[in-house]
């Protein structure tokens, strides 16, 4: 009863926790349980090891059930199945040491480069709309003065320092996404 209940055990561990682990911290070194956000990080780390491992236990499945010839059943004494997960989690492990994640100072998270003309394109499309939006309005109050007169020359001024701040945003956009 004992040796059944350990190997229920081992075996739950290894369908469910111990490949997607060694995978996640091979893949994300840098993730620790401590500090403000440790809970959050243990969540996800769970989560994460959960889904891959029975990910890999069905991937690992659907191989060993093509590739053998007669097929193949998931018992202890045909450990296929379990060596496999075994050495997936043997080598995921062996990856996460190799990149820090065990080490007492954790590797730093990378950083992705950042893509021309992806930063900023947001900022210049809204002031685009706000410059088009007074553009608009002043001409519109255009039609309703005088021409000639104070008023009429005062919004001309407006109208061209707007157009020009217009231009001279789309030409930083253009040159940003140009190079």
């Amino acid at each position: 009863m004992a040796v059944n209940l350990a190997l229920a055990i081992v075996g739950g561990v290894l369908v469910f926790a111990l490949p997607g682990y060694a995978v996640a911290k091979s893949v994300f070194p840098e993730w620790r349980v401590r500090g403000a956000g440790a809970l959050l990080t243990a969540v996800e780390l769970a989560t994460l090891s959960f889904v891959l491992s029975v990910t890999l236990t069905v991937l690992v499945g659907f191989v060993l059930l093509n590739a053998a010839p007669s097929g193949f059943q998931a018992t202890w004494s045909n450990p296929a199945l379990e060596l496999s997960l075994a050495g997936i989690s043997l080598v995921g492990l062996a990856v996460a040491y190799l990149r820090g994640a065990f080490a007492r100072n954790p590797p730093s998270a990378p950083h992705p480069e950042e893509d021309t003309g992806a930063t900023g394109g947001w900022e210049a499309m809204r002031r685009m709309d706000d410059l088009a939006r007074q553009e608009r309005g002043l001409r519109r109050s255009l039609t309703r003065i005088p021409p000639g007169s104070d008023e009429d020359r005062r919004i001309r001024d407006q109208l061209e320092k707007v157009q020009t701040e217009a231009s001279a945003v789309r030409a930083a956009r253009e040159a940003e996404l140009a190079g």
